[in-house]
């Protein structure tokens, strides 16, 4: 879960930016320099189909490539791989034409024999991409016209099914992915056509991007400005006290920064000197953190508990005290400002009298007189305990300051930190009570199937709590199929208060700014564009 941090006690080395005024890239920048990052966490596998955690998602944004991608300020497409293309009239077919001079960083050349690939491979069982599939489901075939050119014929009107196309899937190279046994064991090489190429991934350690000499975009003008650094070096740094001393001494250019290290641990030299601090606000899609309830077990399948549970996390105290007041309270499955948020749902507050009457309802009660809640299913009296896992150190003022409401309301939850592999595992298997995490912001075009639909429900799915509702299910495949914006935008209003209601989440936080800090030699056109910070327009000063 990425936390917050407040500005006024650091105004002096701390801007505020908005994306009230375009952001250009600066075409004359400079190029060369190393360029040194934290990931915040190493990832199992670099694998572009099978990988699922936003730490491959940050080495694949280099190495990867996609058809076409977003304008980080005026959000519409903009040729990649693909130098052109056409959209039929039924918005089912869409041609696609490749540019000549695309190259895979073995030197092969990027051929529409690739692209028909990069779909095809998604729904290669021995891949168990679930968390895919949702997303390519709309897509009948991938159809090879000639060397350069590729047609795409959707088999339904799903609203995404040019952009899952174009700026979603990876072309990735079939001569290295195509023997799937093979493949799948590369879990530390990765080799597609974007700007920059593995050099090398040392586990525990770095991994190493090299400026690609010979990606396409390097001759072409809609590129000058971007990707300016020659090396970029990755870290796993996952302790904030660790990152933060390693940007001290200068051994980090870029890192995120938690409300409570901006405020409270960014003071001082080398602050407002080497090394600069950031707060930004701009159109992006925000993250959001919860606790999930694994609603296969017992404990979670009932509504009133997991309200009741949703009404003893004291999230505006959290805010206050470890967030300073930069998040707003969420209340549903996608960021409180966006179109698909009905305000008219409201986050659940901090109200112990009304979790207590919630458990009663539930049938838990404190029978014994010893404190914890207890209830008798099968014949058995069972008391209220459960298990949360959890990440990262960083949060565990959180689940402590939850632990102790938790308690005063007679349930008992024991907190358990878990290296991310094994969190990922425990996750995976369904062998957990509770899970403390974190979703993206995703796309502004919202589409919860992957994550809220019964159907995510399996194996390697993003639906990993199993939540299931029938209405949900029928309304996220109704709006799914909905071209009509308004309208679409309107069922999914529903699924939102839907699932607002059956609180399958303890919803926390929607962040309302992104704040960072950068090593002073690192130079931006701008501190943020309107749909995202833009670290891809940055270069190294003298």
């Amino acid at each position: 879960m990425k936390v917050m941090g407040q500005i006024l006690a650091l105004v002096v080395v701390a801007g505020l930016s908005s994306a009230a005024l375009a952001a250009k890239p600066n075409e004359n920048a400079p190029q060369g320099g190393v360029f040194n990052l934290n990931l915040q966490g190493e990832p199992p596998t670099l694998h572009p189909i099978a990988s699922t955690d936003t730490y491959a998602q940050g080495v694949q944004n280099y190495v990867l490539d996609t058809l076409l991608t977003r304008d980080l300020e005026t959000y519409a497409w903009k040729p990649r791989v693909a130098e052109k293309w056409e959209i039929s009239k039924d918005n089912k077919v869409f041609t696609f034409h490749l540019r000549k001079n695309a190259v895979f960083h073995d030197g092969k050349p990027v051929t529409a024999e690739d692209v028909k690939f990069s779909f095809d491979a998604i729904f290669e069982p021995a891949y168990q991409a679930a968390h895919l599939r949702p997303y390519y489901e709309g897509i009948a075939k991938v159809e090879v016209v000639d060397p350069l050119t590729v047609k795409v014929t959707a088999k339904d009107t799903y609203f995404k099914n040019f952009d899952v196309i174009a700026g979603g899937m990876a072309v990735i190279p079939k001569h290295i992915y195509g023997d799937v046994e093979k493949s799948k064991k590369m879990v530390r090489t990765l080799i597609g056509c974007g700007p920059y190429a593995l050099d090398k991934f040392e586990r525990g350690q770095i991994i190493t991007l090299k400026r690609f000499d010979k990606w396409y975009g390097n001759e072409d003008k809609e590129w000058k400005g971007m990707y300016n650094f020659a090396t970029i070096n990755m870290r796993f740094y996952k302790e904030e006290t660790v990152y933060l001393e390693r940007a001290k001494k200068g051994d980090l250019d870029y890192i995120d920064l938690r409300p409570e290290a901006y405020v409270k641990k960014t003071e001082g030299a080398p602050w407002g000197k080497t090394i600069i601090k950031h707060k930004v606000e701009n159109s992006a899609p925000k993250s959001y953190g919860f606790v999930g309830w694994n609603l296969r077990r017992d404990l979670f399948q009932d509504k009133n508990v997991r309200v009741a549970l949703a009404h003893l996390m004291n999230r505006e105290e959290m805010n206050k005290k470890f967030r300073f007041g930069m998040a707003d309270l969420a209340t549903g499955p996608t960021y409180v400002k966006s179109d698909y948020a009905p305000k008219t749902v409201k986050p659940f507050l901090f109200d112990p009298k009304a979790a207590t009457e919630l458990l009663a309802k539930a049938g838990w009660t404190d029978t014994d007189k010893d404190g914890t809640l207890d209830k008798v299913v099968n014949g058995k009296k069972v008391s209220f305990k459960f298990t949360l896992i959890h990440p990262n150190k960083d949060n565990e003022k959180y689940w402590t300051m939850y632990k102790e409401d938790l308690k005063k309301a007679g349930i008992d939850m024991e907190i358990k930190y878990l290296e991310w592999n094994s969190f990922l595992k425990l996750m995976d298997e369904g062998n957990f009570d509770a899970v403390a995490l974190g979703w993206g912001g995703g796309d502004i075009t919202w589409d919860p199937k992957q994550i809220w639909h019964s159907s995510s429900a399996v194996p390697g799915g993003s639906n990993f709590i199993g939540y299931k509702n029938p209405e949900v299910d029928k309304l996220i495949d109704e709006a799914r199929q909905s071209l009509d914006e308004k309208k679409r935008v309107k069922l999914l209003q529903q699924v939102y208060e839907k699932i607002a209601a059956d609180a399958p989440y303890v919803f926390m936080f929607n962040d309302k700014y992104d704040l960072y800090a950068t090593a002073s030699r690192i130079q931006m056109p701008a501190e943020t564009f309107k749909y995202g910070v833009g670290v891809d327009f940055w270069w190294m000063g003298k």
